[in-house]
């Protein structure tokens, strides 16, 4: 059968048959705790995790293309516990110290407090947002026109923290040091599941990559976001469970069409 493509939403909605639902394989880790653990009990369903995508660190060679030391700065902003990660890595690989004068600038606490597994934590150094960079404004602001700013990032760069830095004239360079890639998943080619859930369109990208014939005969794909749903039309894939203001989580979402489907 050949990949079915939908001329519109409510087409897919009409053409829905709400098959039974069996199986569901969910494109992330497996949590400790999570709502899908009850929703499996009570529906009887075999529910599998598996990432679709994994991060790797970029390798000494292709670091040192950019032509910098972390050391040349004076100030690192920090957007994840990843970027701390392969920060520290880097710093290692090349042999490379960082002032104990470097100033860091955390988008949020938990990235602020896992920080402290690398560096002995001073608050006149290290500086806290909520969520996004503008959070931290007042501290950005007052350090603008002294310090020199690294932001490490992935191949996926960070859009809206270097809008802001572009926007507000910083002098900083923004460096790749980590990569967000496609995980291998051949091992799941003769595995099939009712329904396949994604959160992020670099999800899908690895279903193309992995399974470049795949069709989606029955296989159900439940989507999050807006970048994640656009990936899957944009692939000629059918979406069949979404979030909706009624159901606003995705687990809410996928118990609303098993109301449907295995009544």
């Amino acid at each position: 059968m050949n990949i079915s493509l939908m001329s519109s939403e409510s087409d897919a909605q009409q053409k829905e048959t709400y098959k039974l639902v069996k199986t569901i394989l969910i494109s992330q880790p497996k949590p400790v705790r999570s709502p899908y653990f009850e929703l499996a009990k009570k529906w009887n369903l075999k529910i599998d995790w598996r990432p679709f995508i994994h991060v790797e660190p970029v390798t000494e060679k292709e670091f040192r293309r950019n032509r910098i030391r972390p050391d040349e700065f004076s100030a690192v902003i920090f957007t994840s516990k990843n970027a701390i990660d392969h920060f520290f890595s880097i710093c290692d690989i090349i042999r490379c110290d960082m002032s104990q004068s470097t100033k860091y600038f955390c988008l949020s606490k938990a990235i602020a407090d896992y920080l402290q597994k690398f560096i002995i934590y001073r608050k006149r150094k290290v500086f806290v947002g909520v969520r996004k960079i503008e959070d931290l404004e007042t501290a950005l602001m007052k350090h603008r026109e002294k310090e020199r700013f690294l932001l490490p990032c992935s191949n996926l760069g960070a859009r809206t923290v270097v809008e802001y830095l572009q926007r507000k004239e910083f002098n900083f360079k923004d460096v790749m040091m980590y990569k967000t890639v496609s995980s291998d998943l051949s091992d799941l080619s003769d595995v099939t599941y009712d329904i396949l859930v994604f959160f992020s369109p670099l999800g899908i990208k690895s279903l193309k990559e992995n399974f470049p014939s795949f069709e989606q005969k029955d296989t159900r794909l439940a989507v999050f976001g807006s970048s994640t749903k656009k990936a899957v039309l944009d692939s000629g894939l059918q979406i069949n469970i979404e979030p909706t203001p009624e159901a606003p989580s995705m687990t809410m979402a996928i118990e609303k069409y098993l109301n449907l489907s295995n009544k």
